[in-house]
């Protein structure tokens, strides 16, 4: 189990840039309270720290939008936006062993929606895709995450992490359909539950 005191430390230094999947359950619409940062509260819920794990990490290509807009630690993947897919996420891992793991970028400080942008980009300045790796390595280990299963949202977050992230690091990489997919939740559900399960199955 996570220690109180180790959760801090990581909501002071990566709490603007990372999140845990972790949600408020939804009420009465899909999207409803995936914005409710009350139950990262562990005073008002001290049983969130028995359900989070550094040693499953989500990964994503980089922020949608600046990070100035969050106001709260943890914010990251809980988008309040109308056109925000976050709650696929909370759809798909619900009631999963996967719930409450460790959900960050592995491009940080690099707003933008279009992802194919950031792709093209990082291929003309490959200096910044080795920053970032160093960096997202130091999170690891400030997380104390050891050889965790990392789930990596889409093709370009995958082949980022394959082609320059020492395999050493991890025991498994496992690409997921990106929640931004335009499928229902229940198929995305379905969807990277049996990719992640044929992973095993290799």
């Amino acid at each position: 189990m996570l220690k109180s005191d180790k959760y801090k430390e990581i909501e002071k230094e990566y709490g603007y840039v990372c999140s845990w999947a972790v949600w408020e359950k939804a009420g009465k619409t899909p999207k409803s309270n995936i914005a409710d940062m009350s139950i990262f509260d562990i005073n008002k819920n001290p049983q969130l720290l028995k359900i989070l794990e550094p040693n499953i990490v989500m990964v994503a290509l980089n922020f949608a939008r600046e990070t100035t807009n969050f106001k709260q630690p943890f914010m990251n993947f809980h988008d309040s936006n109308p056109y925000g897919q976050d709650y696929k996420i909370r759809y798909a891992f619900e009631d999963t062993p996967y719930y409450g793991a460790y959900m960050t970028d592995i491009i940080k400080n690099y707003p933008e929606v279009d992802s194919n942008k950031v792709f093209q980009n990082l291929k003309k300045n490959p200096n910044k895709v080795k920053e970032n790796i160093d960096f997202f390595e130091k999170e690891l280990n400030f997380i104390c995450s050891e050889k965790p299963l990392i789930l990596a949202f889409g093709t370009q977050a995958f082949e980022i992490l394959e082609k320059n992230l020492d395999k050493s690091k991890y025991t498994k990489l496992v690409k997921i359909t990106h929640y931004s997919h335009q499928i229902g939740k229940e198929k995305y559900r379905k969807d990277v539950l049996a990719q992640i399960q044929a992973s095993f199955n290799v």
